[in-house]
């Protein structure tokens, strides 16, 4: 064997042998799924699945029949949302474009075969060429790496995806169950608002009550009726957002929820280090880490190929006429006459410093936003508590007596309806306290990146929201000298 031959046979060796490893690599059976579903089971105690075939819908179909059939608790939504959201399990399909991309990595460009056939002259040149991106060889273990931290901020960031997805379907969860109330109240206010407009045409008709008495109880009845539409628009449009979230339709559509936001606990958590914690555990910081790691990196493949842009190998086996085959290697690499590469480093240390400045700056956002969290926490449960063990039993209590005074006669109607009034604002105030305690539950934890321990449970059921007074046409009495005669019918 020729000499050349033998150097070709060599620069060659190496080629053959990447392009052997690089055909090993294969796609990962789960996808990159796996890791998403352990995280989101830490965080939100529900699975991640991606859905890859209409089996997998009937499958997941069948799942969700038992939980739909009985009203829906707060984490069978999650659960639902996370398993059965359209836009979601689009976004889990990032991971296979994302593993595709790795996979690619792994792999060598395809060889380019070149082919010669000269006649002429009674001489025929036939030449044959083999050619290999070397630079893609020896760039091909950090490409590799490279594609795999993007593969990693990849995955980061469909599990965040997912968990804002649990954190808006448990919001949203709150907000339905609120509006239901907030409508079922309305309707007691409101029924209670016409019995005292019936009142009030009843003893306006007797003389017992002028024009001006009777005017402003029919504006309350009106008033009541509008806050009726608007407490059923809300409410509609709180559970329109919670089925999107759920990715319902059709018949499942009609799921239940229960009548009530659940009790308070008996104490809020306490929790120390939040900081800490939120650094820890956030995904966005860990994706901003991975984010910077990647730029560096690929600020060092940027300087290792400043100056090499092209550098193919190849091997050259050339005849001519009856002439025996000549063979050797060609070697072409680009020379750095104009572009010496120094535009693509400066341009990859820029982009370098900007992800360490977004690193610091998510970083101190992080912190933040958990300080805040958790005061908000903390302050949402102290006034849904003081309205559940102070307002409300005091409105009550002070309703009772106003309606016991009533049948005494101590009191007149216009006491006794004033009440009212002050009733519907108190209660309206500890539904939406009671709400909003359990939504900035539900931010604390996106604050702090994970599911927290549950708080101390409430040992009793907490005081019973009192109904809206309604006057009954039977109790009228003498109010001053009058004496209400046309009321009673």
């Amino acid at each position: 064997m020729h000499s050349s031959s033998m150097a070709a046979g060599r620069w060659l060796a190496a080629p053959t042998l990447a392009l052997a490893l690089a055909g090993c690599a294969t796609f990962s059976p789960d996808g990159g799924m796996d890791a998403v579903d352990r995280s989101l089971q830490d965080r939100a105690a529900a699975p991640a699945k991606l859905l890859r075939n209409e089996a997998d819908r009937g499958a997941l179909a069948a799942q969700l029949q038992p939980m739909l059939a009985q009203p829906l608790g707060v984490d069978d939504a999650v659960k639902i949302a996370l398993l059965n959201n359209r836009g979601l399990q689009a976004t889990y399909w990032e991971l296979g474009i994302a593993e595709a991309d790795l996979v690619q990595a792994g792999r060598l460009q395809n060889p380019a075969f070149g082919y010669q056939h000269k006649a002429g002259g009674g001489i025929t040149s036939i030449e044959r060429s083999l050619t290999f991106n070397l630079v893609g060889l020896i760039t091909a273990p950090l490409a590799s790496r490279i594609e795999g931290r993007l593969f990693e901020a990849t995955r980061l960031r469909v599990t965040q995806q997912a968990w804002t997805v649990a954190l808006d379907t448990r919001r949203a969860y709150y907000d339905a169950i609120a509006g239901a109330q907030a409508v079922e109240y309305a309707r007691q206010v409101a029924g209670a608002a016409d019995a005292s407009a019936e009142l009030a045409g009843r003893m306006r008709k007797a003389g017992n009550w002028s024009a001006f008495d009777q005017a402003r109880e029919q504006a309350f009845h009106a008033e009541a009726m509008a806050d009726v539409a608007r407490a059923a628009k809300n409410a509609a449009a709180a559970r329109e957002r919670l089925t999107r979230l759920l990715g319902l339709w059709g018949d499942d559509a009609r799921y239940r929820l229960p009548g009530r936001l659940p009790d308070l606990p008996a104490a809020p958590r306490e929790l120390a280090g939040v900081e800490e914690m939120a650094l820890r555990e956030r995904l966005d910081v860990q994706a901003a880490k991975q984010d910077a790691a990647h730029t560096a990196a690929s600020l060092g493949v940027t300087r290792a190929t400043r100056f090499i842009n092209v550098l193919e190998l190849g091997a050259v086996r050339e005849r001519e006429g009856g002439e025996p085959a000549r063979r050797g290697y060609e070697l072409m690499l680009e020379v750095p006459l104009f572009d010496w590469g120094t535009a693509r480093t400066r341009r990859a240390e820029a982009v370098y410093m900007q992800s360490v400045n977004r690193l610091a700056e998510t970083a101190v956002n992080a912190r933040s936003e958990a300080r805040e969290a958790y005061l908000a926490y903390r302050t949402s449960y102290d006034l849904a508590k003081h309205y559940r063990d102070v307002v409300i039993p005091l409105r009550k209590q002070l309703s009772d007596e106003t309606l016991l005074r009533y049948n005494g006669m101590l009191l007149g109607t216009f006491e006794l309806l004033a009440d009212a009034r002050e009733q519907v604002a108190a209660v309206a105030a500890a539904i939406e306290a009671s709400k909003d305690y359990w939504i900035a539950d539900t931010d604390l934890e996106a604050a702090l990146g994970g599911r927290l321990p549950a708080a101390p449970a409430a040992p009793a059921a907490p005081a019973a929201t009192p109904r809206a007074i309604e006057p009954q046409p039977g109790h009228e009495r003498q109010t001053g000298h009058e004496h209400e005669h046309g009321a009673h019918q």
